[in-house]
């Protein structure tokens, strides 16, 4: 009789898991909200309502947007804070601290510091703004480990980034409807001054001129 040996299995059932950015996007649950840009922190924070107690990351562009941000949702009274560029390094080591803690819910970064902030835990990252670097929003997606969910809110100038992303994927992304968002028209903008009229200095040099001739 042959002795049977401990030697364990190999497991050839064991899924490969692969990285690259369709691979991550097509095992992350996906949405797009079309929004007009100036209507985006209405319909943000109506997609937020259902996540107050989760942890989230909002991605956008500028700094001083990521501040806007933060004022317009701690004013909603949701536990967020902006973490940008302009902050020291301890400053934004502390926000991914208390981010990581629980004891903060909601970030807006860029991708740029995002990088850099080791967030752990994340359920939900917010596209506020596409990335006009197209491979950045799979990054984004690949920091929850397939374990949350990705939205992203895409304006008219924003979608041909979103077709680039769409066509990498070889997928559209299904989009949401927001329970209770109306969309706005645009604020009209302040009448600009009517710069056509001389300058003060420059009609009182016109009088003298005149006075000589």
């Amino acid at each position: 009789m042959s002795e049977q040996t401990d030697t364990p299995q190999e497991n050839t059932d064991t899924e490969t898991i692969y990285h690259d950015q369709r691979s991550v996007a097509l095992r992350t649950t996906q949405s797009i909200c079309f929004v007009k840009e100036h209507d985006k922190t209405s319909i943000l924070k109506l997609l937020l309502n259902d996540y107050r107690q989760t942890q989230v990351v909002i991605v956008v562009k500028s700094k001083k947007k990521a501040d806007a941000l933060s004022a317009f949702l701690t004013s909603k009274e949701f536990n967020a804070t902006a973490v940008h560029g302009n902050h020291r390094q301890a400053q934004q080591q502390e926000a991914a601290s208390k981010f990581n803690a629980g004891t903060l819910h909601v970030i807006i970064t860029t991708d740029m510091i995002l990088k850099t902030l080791a967030l752990e835990n994340i359920k939900l990252v917010v596209s506020y703004d596409l990335p006009d670097y197209v491979q950045e929003y799979y990054n984004r997606l690949a920091l929850m480990k397939e374990q949350g969910i990705g939205m992203a809110l895409v304006s008219p100038a924003d979608e041909p980034l979103l077709d680039v992303i769409e066509h990498n994927m070889k997928k559209e992304i299904e989009e949401k409807e927001v329970e209770g968002f109306v969309a706005t028209k645009k604020p009209q903008l302040t009448a600009k001054k009517d710069r056509t009229k001389k300058p003060r200095h420059r009609k009182n040099k016109v009088k003298k001129e005149e006075g000589l001739s």
